[in-house]
Parts: structure tokens; sequence; C-alpha cells
């Protein structure tokens, strides 16, 4: 009990509550069970089914994937954040999953007997990223990265698939270039009956998803499917079947504790955790925006992080938000998160009355509509904003794309948000300066003459001064000093965000560099934020209390005209040639003006 009271007062002291659920449970009515029934019974038809599809994209036994969605769907809401999201394996985290394995050379026994342990270190850093509250950083990653990993994981999916819908027993391979090789050399034992079953498949799905809908498609097609199976057997056609699940025996997994097994599973379990809360946070989002809802992300990854603990000693895979699910979710009304509770027990109840059944699939069956759902996530229309809008966009997009086509899945998405963050920091370190002068009626004009050189120059910094544009920075503002006709400097930093100790320490040295030269330098327009930085670096004694002018909220102008002031007091002119050094804005040539 002391145990439980301390771990409480750990969460809230980070933000986090330690049972949201509580208060659901409180507040709970009959109209609102009846609403979450509704929804579970929906969306349970559609669990089992992709709970099988995505343990098969894994490379893992079906079972895997079903006892994921199932104790997922029960444990996630107890510390979940949002009413809708679904938890269980996805798309997303079944490819990262099958893309490490065959990375390391792990055979499907090997790969089941490493499961716990990697979902215990993806657990573990979901769990510690909650508590340190760093969901933001998802904001950062372009969702460039995010289409291209999908796109790639789609033809991941699909050409893995293929081999099983063609009855191959081609060897396994880590990435989709190598695999479609190994496929190609393999063509030649393609096996009738399995691609006769697969075209049975597809003759039974594309009518039942445009005329059926609002009935569980994939659910019915295997039915349907095992059915026809069962009707061809006197004509003596033999089909390769998937394994009988046997819920009575349900095993508990216990992780088998090796530091070299743990050096190898750390990358793509912090892969696995990151794919995650990228997945659920933008899922959870785009839901809670549709109902007026308010979500915690943070909150939400402790859930996950919970559920993949959970998962790992019962016999599951990786665990993630799903979209289809949580959507299906939504639609149905469900009211509260006591809906996927409800759906996950309905999941376990029917996994004991059916799960010998599952033994009446065609592997080559369920194959094919994988390859279905494999071909649903190429989005076309997102791939066509992303080519159109900026090319920084599209080359992301090449860069985690044509990675994941060739590496591993792990090292494509990490090659993706690098070339992203690379690309913003290139055009967040390009600070965009003119020269506006005051022409003979007193009036700001766009251009200076280059050959006449202003005595006192007021620059203004408009955006990110860290410490990727800082050389720049100091290259510009240098090639000022050095003029011989400049006597002083005012630097504007009213709009200047983001300084870094790389500026305080370029600012330190342009300061000394000018008064070498005989220039003044001074500092106007500075908010907290940069009255903060001054102070704690140094900077401030370096330059002198006497030249350094806060922003004043009642007046914007008066540091700048208080620094001029004190410019031609230093200088003896008292009237100097006078430019503003200003970002392209015209907001801001006015202000000055």
């Amino acid at each position: 009990m002391h145990i439980i009271r301390r771990t409480g007062q750990l969460l809230r002291s980070t933000g986090l509550h330690p049972f949201p659920l509580g208060k659901t449970i409180r507040n709970y009515s009959w109209a609102k069970a009846k609403a979450d029934g509704k929804s579970a019974i929906n969306v349970v038809f559609l669990d089992f089914p992709q709970g099988m599809a995505y343990a098969l994209i894994a490379g893992l036994p079906v079972q895997m994937g079903v006892f994921c969605s199932a104790l997922a769907s029960i444990t996630g809401p107890f510390l979940a954040s949002s009413r809708f999201i679904m938890l269980g394996p996805t798309n997303a985290t079944a490819v990262m999953l099958l893309s490490t394995f065959l990375t390391l050379g792990y055979s499907q026994a090997q790969a089941v007997v490493a499961m716990p342990l990697l979902l215990i270190m993806v657990s573990l850093f979901m769990i510690c990223g909650a508590l340190l509250r760093i969901s933001a950083i998802t904001q950062f990653v372009s969702r460039a990265v995010i289409v291209g990993y999908i796109t790639a994981a789609a033809f991941l999916i699909i050409v893995n698939q293929l081999k099983t819908v063609l009855g191959l027993h081609v060897p396994r391979a880590g990435t989709f270039a190598e695999s479609l090789w190994n496929l190609l050399k393999g063509i030649g034992g393609t096996q009738w009956e399995s691609a006769l079953i697969a075209g049975i498949t597809l003759a039974i799905y594309l009518p039942l998803k445009k005329f059926a809908r609002g009935i569980p498609t994939v659910a019915l097609c295997l039915v349907l499917t095992a059915l026809v199976v069962v009707l061809m057997r006197p004509l003596g056609i033999e089909f390769e079947m998937l394994s009988p699940i046997n819920a009575a025996a349900w095993p508990l997994s216990i992780p088998s504790l090796h530091w070299a097994e743990i050096n190898q599973l750390v990358g793509p379990a912090l892969a696995v955790a990151f794919l995650s809360l990228l997945e659920s946070s933008s899922i959870s989002k785009a839901l809670a925006a549709q109902a007026g809802d308010r979500v915690d992300v943070n909150q939400q990854m402790m859930s996950i992080g919970v559920a993949n603990m959970v998962s790992a000693f019962g016999s599951g895979m990786a665990v993630s938000g799903s979209l289809t699910r949580s959507a299906l979710n939504f639609r149905s009304g469900a009211a509260t998160p006591i809906a996927s509770i409800l759906s996950g027990t309905l999941l376990v109840i029917i996994l004991f009355l059916v799960g010998g059944l599952i033994g009446y699939i065609p592997k080559a069956s369920l194959a094919t509509v994988v390859i279905i759902v494999g071909f649903t996530l190429i989005n076309r229309a997102e791939i066509s904003v992303i080519a159109r809008t900026t090319k920084s966009d599209f080359a992301v997009f090449l860069a985690t794309f044509l990675g994941g086509l060739a590496l591993p899945l792990d090292t494509a998405i990490a090659l993706g948000a690098i070339t992203s963050i690379v690309l913003f920091v290139r055009k967040a370190a390009r600070p965009n300066m003119k020269e506006i002068t005051f022409d003979d009626r007193g009036n700001l004009t766009p251009e200076g003459l280059e050959e006449k050189r202003p005595e006192i120059a007021i620059v203004h910094v408009e955006g990110d001064l860290f410490f990727a544009s800082s050389d720049l920075f100091l290259e510009q503002m240098r090639r000022m000093v050095s003029h011989a006709n400049q006597r002083a400097i005012i630097l504007r930093l009213r709009n200047a965000r983001h300084l870094d100790a790389t500026a305080a320490l370029t600012i330190m040295d342009l300061i000394r560099f000018a008064r070498k030269n005989n220039c003044a330098f001074l500092v106007s327009g500075a908010h907290e934020e940069i009255d903060k930085i001054f102070q704690r670096s140094g900077l401030m004694a370096e330059l002198g209390e006497e030249n350094f002018f806060r922003y004043s909220e009642g007046n914007p102008n008066v540091s700048t005209r208080d620094a001029l002031k004190r410019a031609q007091q230093i200088t003896g002119l008292t009237s100097a040639d006078i430019t503003i050094f200003a970002a392209e804005k015209k907001e801001d040539a006015e202000e000055n003006h």
C-alpha cells in the first residue's frame, strides 16, 4: 500500500495521474455503458483478424497479435488520457519488428524468445519518457518522415507476404531490396494451390469491401474463404493452414536477460518506442480535436508503456495506438475508455470460443488480406502534397522512403529525422537582413548606397539566433564593424529568439572586435529572455549596463531611441548618417520609422 501511495505521489509530481479511469468509473451511467458496449462489439470483430494479420506481418505466430490486442485493450485505459484510443499491434510497429528480427538474423523461434525482453525495454523507454514529459519531441519530426516510413513499410509488407501468397520458401531478409531479390530468385517454385486460394480470397474480399459496408469485411472474408477450403477438400487439394490458437494454454512469457542481447535490442527498442509515440500522439490528438476533448500525450505514453510491459509477460507483441480501431471506436460512439476494456474482454471470450477454428484459415488467404492492407498504406494524396509543397519536404520524404527500401526501417526513420532536422537548421541558420536608409525627407527607403556606409547602424535581428546561425551572423557583423566610417552599432534584439551559449560567445567577440575598431556597441529592445542570457553569460559585464536598453511594452520604440541617443553621445555625432539593417518585413520597417 505504501509503494502504491508513493508511486501515485511520484506521478502527480510529474503532472501525470496515477488512476485517471477512477473519475470515469465514479461518473459512469447506464447510457454510457450502452454506448461503450455497442462500440466494443463493433471494434472486436476488426480487432481479431487485425491482431492475426499484424503478427503475420511481424513474422510471429498469429496468436501473439491476438494476445497483444486483448491485453493492451484491457490494461491501456487504466492510465489513458484519450477515451477513443485503442491499443494493440499496428502496421508500423509490426513492420519495425519484422525489420529488426530479420536484420539480426533471428528465426521465428528466436524472435518469440527475444520479444519479452524487447517489450520490457520499449516499456521502460516510454515510461521514462512520460515521467520526463518529452512528448513535445514529436513536433520536431516532419510529417514527410512519417509518410516516407509508412510508404517504405508498405513495400516491405507486400514483398514479404507475396512469398506466402505464392507458396515460396525463400530466405528471409531485413530490407525490401534483399527480400525482393530473394523473391525473384525463387519465383520458379510457385505453388499453384497457394496462388489459387489467394485469388479466391481476393475475389471474395473486393465485392465485400465495395457492397457490404458496415460489416467486419476482413473477418467475414476469412470465414468465407475457410468455407471454400472445406468444400474443396474432397477434390484432394491441400493448402498450408494457420495453426489453431489454444486460449486455455495461454502461456506466461518470461524475459531472458543477457547483456549481449540487451545491447543488440536497445536500438530497435528505442526505435519502436519512438514510433509508437509518434503514431499514438497523432491519432489521439486528431480524435480529441474532432470530439472537443483534451488529451495529455505524456499520460497516453505512460499508458502505452504499461501496456507494453503487460504484453511482455503475456506472450504479446509491441503495443501502439491503432488508427483503424481507434477511428472505428470513435465512429461507433464510445463514451469512455471502458469501451476498450469491454472490447478486450470480448476478444478473450471469442478467443476461447473459436480459437481452435483458426486452423481452418489458409496462410495464403491471410497473407492476401495483409497485402491489401499494405496497398492501403500508400497514401498517394499525401505524397503528392509533400512533392509539390517544398523541395526540402520532398527531400526528407525521399531520404526516408529510399532509405527504407535499402536499409533496415529503424535506420531509415533515423535517417529521415536527421535529414529533416538538418534542412530545418540550414533554413533557420540564414539570417536575412537588408539595408534601410533615411531619405532627405526622413522617410525609410528599402535600399541604401553601397559606396556610402552609415556612421551609426541599427541592426534589427529577426528570428532564431543560435549555434547554427552564429557563423553567418558573425561574418555579416564583422564586415559592418570593420568599415572605416562605422562609429556605432545598435543591435536590436526585440524579435530575436533562442539565444544559446554559441550566440552569446559570438556577441561577446563582436563587442571586443568593435572596441578594437573604435566602434561603439549597444543593445536595444531586449526582452526578458535576452536580459537573462546577458546576465548569466557575462555579456552584461562585457557590454556595460549603460549600453543595454530593455524593451518597454508601453512604448516599443523607446529603447532604440534611447540607444541612438547614447550612441550619439559616445561618438559625438549629433547629425550622423543612420541606417537600419532589418529583416524583410513591412511591419518592422513601419515600426522602426
